[in-house]
C-alpha cells in the first residue's frame, strides 16, 4: 500500500499521526502541505472518498485555522460551489484539514487512531 501525507510541521496533530506511523512501521512519503498543497485532482480523489462515507466538502477544510477564520468560510462554505471550494483548497494549504492522507483506494483527513488502526490493520 502506498502512503502519502500531506502535513504541517508545526501542526501537533500531524507530528502524532507521523509519530503513529513510525512506531506502527508504516511506510509513507511526507509531503509539506503549504509548500506543495495536493493537487486539484487529488483533492476530487479524496473528495470522492468522504461521499463514499457519506461525508460533505466540508471535512476538508482546516476550520480551527487562521486563515479559514480570516475568510469568514464558516458563514459562506454553505453557499459555494463544490468548485469553488475545491478551488480554493487547491490554492492554500492553510485550509486543508490535515493530515491529509492518500491511500491506494481510500484516504483519511485528520488524525483519529481508532480509525487509523482500522485503515492499517494495527
Amino acid at each position: 500500500m502506498s502512503i502519502k501525507i500531506y502535513e504541517y510541521s508545526k501542526c501537533g496533530t500531524c507530528r502524532n499521526a507521523l509519530k503513529y506511523l513510525k512506531a506502527n512501521h508504516i511506510d509513507f512519503v511526507n509531503i509539506p502541505i503549504v509548500e506543495t498543497p495536493p493537487t486539484m485532482e487529488e483533492l476530487k480523489k479524496m473528495l470522492g472518498y468522504l461521499k463514499a462515507r457519506d461525508l460533505k466538502i466540508n471535512q476538508l477544510f482546516n476550520t480551527s485555522g487562521l486563515v479559514y477564520k480570516e475568510m469568514g468560510l464558516s458563514k459562506k462554505i454553505n453557499s459555494m460551489t463544490e468548485t469553488e471550494l475545491l478551488d480554493l483548497l487547491a490554492d492554500d494549504g492553510k485550509l486543508i484539514k490535515r493530515p491529509f492522507v492518500l491511500l491506494d483506494n481510500d484516504g483519511l483527513v485528520g488524525f483519529k487512531q481508532e480509525e487509523w488502526n482500522e485503515k492499517f490493520g494495527v
